[in-house]
């Protein structure tokens, strides 16, 4: 009688890494200004994180230690490591780091006023030399974003929201995996909030690009993010998924204005303190 085999139990796939890992960084500036202070998040790949605070915790920041933009302001990371997509980012050039598929759309949008809005996208571009897939990459755009398509003047005379398109385009020119966007609600009105969260949302659906979201409208960044991390002085004070973070008390009292409390900082709450997650 033949004896049964024993199969060895099926190999377990481990679990897709980040696309994005930030591992216990500190930026200081000037030499002697320390802002992040031992911080550490990470972004799943095709997911919407959002990073929130008040101003002044370091969010900004933060951003620009990934797209190493920290240069241009006598800002350099000192310690801890940036990995993107399973390599080491620190101390590679803006430009380059564009290139590897990270494009930061800025606080204030920061388009060029007096090129055109398909100059602005073309700039957009400037890392690539495919010219016919530029050229389509354009039309999408337009589909995303038609009122672009019909403003054929300087981009200066834009209105506010759509000089939040505008920048948004100008990114996907650059084909990213990884979109880093610094406050897109700033300035505009609640109708045109609504507009551009739904196209970030759009966007993270059809073309399966992360996100990561910093913004003081906290309510709007959970309803869009999977995942959410609060700062707090440099440092990251608690971190859950978007539906958690949108029931938590605390964070409803100091970021949506719950309870009707004026907004005040996490630090000052004993039962908080508690919880921060580098005690």
């Amino acid at each position: 009688m033949s004896q049964a085999v024993t199969q060895p139990p099926p190999a377990i796939a481990p679990a897709e890494a980040p696309l994005l890992e930030v591992n216990n960084i500190e930026v200081v500036y000037n030499d002697v200004i320390l802002v992040l202070r031992g911080l550490s998040l990470a972004v799943p790949r095709g997911q919407i994180v959002a990073l929130l605070g008040a101003n002044g915790a370091g969010k900004s920041t933060t951003l620009k230690a990934i797209s190493g933009l920290l240069k241009s302001e006598d800002g350099a990371v000192t310690r801890g490591e940036i990995r993107f997509d399973g390599q080491r980012l620190n101390g590679v050039e803006a430009h380059d780091i564009v290139r590897r598929g990270i494009f930061q759309v800025m606080e204030g949008r920061r388009i060029i006023g007096d090129m055109t809005c398909l100059e602005n996208l073309r700039l957009g571009a400037f890392t690539r030399s495919d010219g016919a897939a530029i050229r389509r990459d354009i039309e999408m755009v337009y589909g995303y974003f038609p009122r672009l398509k019909e403003r054929t003047g300087l981009a200066g005379y834009l209105s506010g929201g759509e000089q939040q398109m505008l920048a948004i385009g100008r990114a996907l020119m650059a084909r990213p995996k990884l979109i880093l966007m610094d406050e897109p609600s700033m300035g505009l009105s609640p109708l045109l909030v609504k507009e551009v969260f739904g196209i970030i949302r759009q966007l993270n659906r059809d073309l399966g690009i992360t996100i990561l979201l910093v913004e003081q409208n906290a309510r709007m960044a959970l309803s869009v993010a999977s995942h959410g991390y609060v700062m707090e002085q440099g440092k990251v004070v608690l971190d859950g998924s978007a539906a958690a973070l949108a029931e938590n008390e605390d964070v409803k009292e100091f970021y949506l204005g719950g309870h009707g409390a004026e907004r005040k900082s996490f630090r000052n709450l004993k039962s908080y303190k508690r919880r921060k997650r580098w005690l």
